[in-house]
């Protein structure tokens, strides 16, 4: 009987739709893979539904299981958690996180999902390609103790930075942005927030996530001499301008980028990207990064909240996909 499954697909920028998909049978080495919910990687996925990837980036901005190519049609997504029905005895009936489209089945290598801690609800579990990002950010940063330290851009990836932040010995954290409803969000993950114009300088570290002109520049004013800004902004096709003039070299600053694409060299001798990921499962056993979960859906309702989160007018953090045949 021939396996089928639903898939999320972007049918034209700022429209998605909901499309059944023929499955393989699964073979010796891959699992068959029912989704439990998957999560919106609000700044990244928002981009693709507008059609913002630029054409330089198509390549390196591929998602592992993509299907089709930028701008459209694209099924695209990377955080998906489900359990696996069939493949490998050591791993059926596991709850399993992979960086899969939203789909409701799927096959894959068995090399390509990763077991879920028991201590790791699988409804917390879809930030898991979220909190992976701010590990390999914080193995490029190496801050220190006693360090003092913003992160500028309370979204996902910034909230996850400051979370983990949170648990490094002696290092002021504080949280930046410019809607005062992350305060709560910021005291829920145990940081100080601030808004823009209030937040304290002279930071040895300034972790900027705001994907905003404004957010990048005020991230440099709040340095120390020699501090660094570590950029994990994802602009696009967007340009930004900056104030390289004024204190910027008489200060010594540094701007840094970050991403999530290859381990960071400070840790790529020792460090494999399963490791990285197995990392970021293992410290979401935290309950306080519940308080980046702030929207649910299901999943037959994506297309329609997929435009919504892009315009804006569905506000928060990750947004959860919840799926209704399981």
């Amino acid at each position: 009987m021939e396996l089928t499954a639903r898939a999320f697909w972007l049918r034209s920028p700022g429209h998605g739709e909901i499309r059944e998909v023929a499955l393989p049978a699964p073979v010796e080495g891959e699992v068959l893979v029912r989704t439990l919910c998957s999560g919106v990687s609000r700044g990244t996925e928002t981009l693709v539904f507008r059609g913002g990837v630029p054409e330089s980036q198509h390549a390196s901005m591929r998602a592992p299981f993509q299907d089709g190519d930028f701008p459209a049609p694209v099924k695209y997504g990377y955080l998906s958690v489900g359990r696996v029905e069939e493949g490998p005895v050591s791993l059926r009936g596991r709850t399993v996180f992979c960086l899969y489209p939203h789909q409701t089945r799927y096959v894959v290598p068995a090399s390509a999902v990763t077991v879920v801690p028991d201590s790791v609800p699988a409804s917390r579990a879809v930030l898991a390609g979220t909190v992976e990002t701010a590990v390999n950010a914080l193995w490029d940063a190496a801050p220190l103790i006693g360090d003092r330290i913003a992160v500028v851009g309370g979204g996902m990836v910034g909230c996850s930075v400051a979370a983990l932040l949170a648990r490094f010995p002696g290092v002021r954290v504080q949280l930046v942005d410019a809607d005062p409803a992350r305060g709560d969000i910021a005291r829920a993950l145990g940081v100080d927030f601030a808004l823009p114009e209030d937040a304290a300088g002279e930071c040895d570290l300034v972790v900027h996530a705001s994907a905003t002109e404004a957010g990048l520049t005020r991230s440099l004013e709040l340095l120390r001499p020699e501090g660094t800004v570590l950029e994990l902004s994802w602009y696009g096709d967007r340009r930004v301008s900056l104030p390289l003039g004024e204190a910027f070299h008489s200060r010594r600053l540094v701007v840094r980028s970050s991403q999530v694409g290859s381990v960071s060299p400070a840790r790529r001798d020792s460090r494999t990207y399963a490791d990285r990921l197995a990392l970021a499962l293992e410290l979401l056993a935290e309950p306080a990064f519940d308080a980046l979960i702030t929207g649910e859906c299901g999943f037959e309702e994506l297309p329609d909240v997929m435009a919504k989160l892009t315009s804006g007018s569905i506000p928060g953090l990750c947004h959860r996909v919840v799926y209704d045949d399981v």
